[in-house]
This record gives C-alpha cells, structure tokens and sequence, in this order.
C-alpha cells in the first residue's frame, strides 16, 4: 500500500502517540468518487466485508427461497458473529433444516467471543465446534447454496461451483476484475479488488430496488444487527445507532464498510496496519460526516473520540479522527 493518509490519531494527555494511516472512498449511485481519502485504486482483500456480497448467489440462485430462509437466516449469512446462544442455536436449526450436521462445515472450530458461551464450553469441560465459528452463518449459506446446486462437499474450493458463483458476483457489484484471492480465516476464498471498487459495490447495494437481492440482505442485515455481530461489538451498536437507516460490516485487518441507502452510498476503509480501533474510529467519523450517525450519540462516543483508560480506571488519553476525516 502507499499514498495513505492519516485516518485516526491516539492522544495520551496532550502528546499524540500513534497513528494509524490508511485509505477510505465514498461512492455514489453511479460508482463515481464522492469523497477519497489516500489512493483509491489501492488493491485490498475486504475479508469479511465482503459477506454480503458473498451471500448473493444464496438468493440469486432461488436456493434462499427454496429452503424458506428468512430475514435472521439472510442476516447469518452476512455475519461475524461471537458465537452467542443466539447465533449458534440459530445455525443449529439451519443444518437441522438441510439434514446437515457440524461436520459438514469447513470454517473449522472457534472458541466463542461470548464470555457466556465460552464459559459454559469451559464448565463442560467442551470443546468449541465449526457452529461457534464466527463464520459460520455465511457456510450455512454456502452449504444452503451447495444442496440446491447438488454439488460436491467440499464447497470452499475455489474451484468449487459455489465459490465460482461468489466470484462472478464479487466482479459484477464491483465493476471490476478480480487479481486473485487470499484464503480466508475460515478457508473460503476472499477475492481481492480495488478500494474504489469495493465501495462501488457497497453503493450498488445502498441503490438496489426494494426485492432485489441486494436490498433483501442489506434490510435483513439492519433487522439484526445482534445476529450481524453481537454484544458489544461496533457494527451492532452503530447500526442500532442509526435506527437501522444504514448496515456496516467489519472485516478482518481493519477494513469497513457501509451501506446507506437514504443517499445511495458506499462507504470503504482500509487501515493498513490493521488496527480495529483505527477502523471503528475511521467509519464513525465517515458515518458521522455524512449526516448518517449522530457526532453525540452514547456509541458513537466508544469508538469516536473514544477514551482510553488505565487500571485504575483513569482517563489517559483518547482515540481521535485524524483532521483529514473532520
């Protein structure tokens, strides 16, 4: 990556320590640049930013309808979540549906990032499963797809008739050829793009007619921000901040994205060096600057601004927006 700017700044007293650089684009309706901060053309993996994007062959194929998914199914696809009760209950009743089981998956085991759930694994004496996987919405939709598709098991092959669908979805929303993929955390290929490219895409989805594919999972997504995400975690508070106006997804190394379809926009951020703090702090101020996030809601102030306190509980210093993003 070069040509950054400057996204977030860390204050300690009246001494600026750290700062995080990286590269943000807003686009409009019709793919065009509204706003740029560092390069645009910069090429990035969004990681799990792109779930949404990922999810659209499920209902593009009719394989979402044919199996009666609904608006939490559609709203899974698209998480990351923390592998709460509330999320792995519900991917249970999902392979239940399908006549699949745990073994079926191929995200591979997570312990949960819900304190509850994984303190229930420990006094079992049990260990995580595929379910608490924070993927493992999007692979029930991957699985979803694959059963109506009558395809082979091993469905995160990028080879694989799913994962050729998610490609040739992933370069239609972002107008452009994909360079290649990384594999994933949760071994499915991420397909990489340009910045410009993944917030054209998120603008393709903020525009999309009310029954599209599109519109389908970014409402479900804002139905849900608690499936989205979890407890605790930005994209739920601000989301429910918004009064679910507007659908953000974190993904994996500080990328963002968001997705507001009262102005037909795309928002997405790359920190690069992979700070989630810097991303949360960067997508506020970009939400804020567009009207769509108030600057003095009680969760816009955790991550914008946001107070950084010692043992003690004493306020040492703050996480800041840089003066490019204000």
């Amino acid at each position: 990556m070069s040509n950054s700017v400057a996204l977030a700044e860390v204050w300690r007293g009246p001494f600026m320590e750290s700062v995080h650089r990286g590269h943000a684009v807003v686009c409009d309706d019709s793919g065009q640049i509204v706003h740029a901060w560092g390069d645009p053309q910069t090429v990035i993996l969004p990681r799990s930013s792109a779930k949404m994007i990922q999810a659209l062959p499920l209902i593009e194929s009719g394989a979402a309808d044919a199996h009666g998914l609904g608006t939490e199914h559609l709203a899974l696809a698209c998480a990351s979540h923390n592998g709460a009760a509330i999320h792995t209950d519900r991917v249970t009743k999902w392979l239940d549906h399908l006549g699949l089981d745990d073994d079926d998956f191929r995200c591979g085991p997570q312990e949960p990032d819900d304190r509850e759930a994984r303190n229930a694994l420990i006094r079992a004496d049990a260990r995580p499963c595929q379910m608490h996987n924070n993927c493992s919405g999007k692979h029930s939709g991957f699985l979803t797809l694959n059963k109506h598709l009558g395809a082979g098991p091993d469905y995160v092959d990028p080879d694989h008739a799913v994962q050729r669908a998610c490609l040739e979805a992933f370069e239609r929303v972002t107008g452009e050829s994909s360079p290649g993929f990384g594999i994933d955390g949760c071994s499915a290929p991420n397909f990489a793009t340009s910045l410009h490219g993944m917030a054209r895409a998120m603008s393709h989805f903020a525009a999309a007619p009310t029954g599209s594919a599109e519109e389908r999972l970014r409402t479900a997504m804002t139905l849900h921000p608690d499936l989205v995400a979890g407890e605790g975690r930005a994209c739920t508070n601000l989301m429910r901040a918004m009064g679910g106006k507007v659908a953000i997804k974190t993904g994996a190394e500080a990328f963002f994205i968001a997705i507001i379809p009262e102005l037909k926009m795309g928002v997405a951020l790359k920190i690069e060096d992979g700070g989630t703090r810097a991303a949360e702090c960067a997508i506020a101020a970009i939400l804020v600057k567009l009207g769509v996030l108030a600057a003095d809601h009680p969760e816009t102030l955790k991550y914008l601004n946001a107070p950084i306190r010692n043992r003690r509980d004493l306020v040492t210093g703050a996480v800041r927006a840089a003066p490019a993003l204000i």
